[in-house]
């Protein structure tokens, strides 16, 4: 199979490309490079375009499917710049555009940041409140191919990511997962500002097994309905509070400084926890990497990474 992985240069996407790279597929990587670097795919079997989402839809290769990651991805990004959600549907519509043209099937990268407001576990059929710019985003996204499923037929899985973890996040530099800003803190022998008490939750989840999800929702075709298109939840089903987070690296060797302070943000999530059932038993997806297990050599990665 052809594969374009969107986003492909960065932290979650070059994952994906490698994981599909290793089981023999024929790989394109396309990405604008603000948030990726070429060195996350040099040692990869994949050819490269430089250009953003937009461009999909232009394409003259033949794909048969199309991993979509290529989307601004942190909610700080579009409170700046409220004009994203403009570039992230365009770029949906690219996506979309080119799916319905090649027959191509689209899993999108969403997001766990779509429940906010509702109590934990999180479930995909909870209703999705108004809460940020970068929710309102991922959820159009999702609506979108919803709507190419219904009027056009275009086979599309939406993949809602939790707090994703792992190597190659360093290019991420402030919008990466908590627990590696912590990990680089404690590196660098810096204090690490935690808003509140430090009991508020993530559920982590390791970077190799959301790529792992993304093969899943490939291979995956059992759609309940005519319209061919599903969500599913890409969590550990684990919440951890940050000072549970801090105790992890201490536990490796690794102490982070941690300083509270009241916060400020209006909107923050204090608690993230994805029920996994529906991922389990219609995606036949489960994570397979505890925290406790990749921190060690997570550890030595960024101790490398901090040194150069």
């Amino acid at each position: 199979m052809k594969a374009l992985v969107t986003g492909g240069c960065g932290f979650i996407g070059s994952h994906i490309a490698e994981e599909l790279a290793k089981r023999g597929f024929d790989v394109t990587v396309l990405d604008d490079l603000s948030l990726g670097t070429p060195d996350n795919i040099k040692d990869l079997n994949v050819k490269f375009i430089k250009g953003d989402s937009e461009i999909v839809a232009t394409l003259d290769e033949h794909f048969d499917v199309i991993l979509h990651n290529g989307i601004p991805s942190s909610s700080p990004m579009y409170k700046r710049d409220p004009y994203l959600i403009t570039k992230a549907i365009r770029g949906m519509i690219s996506v979309l555009e080119y799916a319905k043209k090649r027959k191509a099937k689209v899993i999108l990268a969403s997001t766990s940041s779509i429940y906010n407001g509702n109590p934990v576990p999180w479930r995909e059929n909870m209703e999705i409140k108004v809460t940020d710019l970068y929710t309102e985003a991922r959820l159009y996204c999702e609506r979108l191919c919803r709507l190419y499923a219904y009027l056009h037929g275009v086979e599309s899985v939406a993949l809602r990511y939790f707090s994703v973890f792992g190597e190659r996040e360093e290019h991420k530099g402030g919008y990466a997962n908590v627990i590696t800003q912590m990990l680089w803190a404690a590196l660098k022998g810096q204090e690490f500002v935690v808003y509140g008490d430090g009991t508020q939750t993530r559920d982590l989840i390791y970077v190799k097994d959301v790529a792992e999800a993304n093969i899943k929702a490939i291979e995956f075709n059992d759609y309940t309905s005519d319209v061919k298109f599903d969500v599913f939840n890409v969590g550990s089903g684990v919440a951890y509070s940050f000072n549970d987070m801090a105790k992890l690296l201490k536990a490796e060797g690794v102490e982070v400084k941690l300083v509270y302070k009241e916060n400020p943000i209006a909107n923050y999530v204090y608690h993230t926890l994805a029920d996994m059932s529906k991922s389990k038993q219609i995606l036949k997806f489960s994570p397979r990497h505890k925290v406790e297990d990749v921190l060690p050599h997570l550890i030595e990665y960024y101790r490398k990474i901090i040194a150069k």
